[in-house]
């Protein structure tokens, strides 16, 4: 059955759906099946696994409102197909900010994605939910259907601050509405190690949270920036750019960690 995570930081701009697109690269590249179901109405985790979002003909929108089940909604990018890096994509487009106001009204509203994830849990080894920065009724749908989260961060001050915000609507989460849900690894991202300050806040990190600190560190890297506006991840991209080969091994620790999780 699928292993199921989200990768959210309730900070904007800390490189979730970078991490997303290429985590799920990385993981295809190493032999897993993966689905990647962008949450964000903004899209661009879905325009950065190569689909185009104006293209498409169901989106997790309907699959939320439950028009549409994951089988019928899901797509492949040809690209990555070419690039040996390719995966499953539960798009998204501007449509689905229209679905935080319908699932005030319904039943199970914060439920929804969980449901119908279930239905083809069979048919991959992870899913990695694409959350977006506000905690809204669509992250709490991805919190609520994950096994763990993964939370990128950047070394700097200010994302100490927005990690405890987070700490504490996941243990809102765990408590109420999902037991299964727990931080599953801080991943540094955008990582220069010349800078002092990054340095003493990666340090702050690892002896505060430990094991909880991933291993592999996601260096700053121009090739991984300029990717998504050829509509790829990083890993297709330009697969021995310093970025994309963090990526792998990045994609190799998790299925390491979930080996031993086991």
């Amino acid at each position: 059955m699928a292993k199921i995570f989200c990768v959210a930081n309730q900070k904007g701009g800390v490189g979730k759906t970078t991490t997303t697109v290429n985590l799920a690269a990385g993981l295809a590249k190493v032999g897993q099946r993966v689905l990647m179901v962008d949450l964000d109405p903004q899209g661009n985790a879905t325009m950065g696994s190569g689909v185009d979002k104006r293209q498409l003909k169901m989106t997790v929108y309907d699959v939320l409102l439950e028009s549409a089940s994951v089988a019928e909604a899901r797509v492949r990018s040809d690209r990555l197909v070419e690039a040996g890096c390719s995966y499953d994509v539960l798009g998204a487009n501007r449509e689905l900010a229209g679905a935080e106001v319908e699932l005030v009204e319904v039943e199970r509203r914060e439920k929804r994605l969980k449901t119908a994830l279930a239905e083809v849990a069979g048919d991959y080894d992870f899913v990695l939910i694409d959350c977006p920065p506000s905690l809204s009724m669509l992250t709490l749908n991805g919190l609520c259907a994950a096994h763990g989260v993964i939370v990128p961060m950047q070394c700097e001050y200010f994302a100490l601050e927005g990690l405890s915000d987070l700490v504490n609507t996941i243990k809102q989460v765990h408590a109420n509405l999902n037991k299964d849900t727990e931080i599953i690894g801080l991943l540094r991202v955008m990582f220069d190690p010349r800078i002092t300050l990054q340095q003493q806040v990666s340090d702050q990190l690892k002896s505060h949270f430990g094991d909880k600190v991933f291993n592999t560190v996601i260096p700053r890297n121009v090739r991984l920036a300029e990717a998504p506006s050829y509509g790829l991840p990083g890993v297709a991209f330009d697969p021995a750019a310093r970025g994309s080969q963090a990526f792998v091994e990045f994609a190799k620790e998790m299925v390491d960690r979930i080996e031993k999780m086991k």
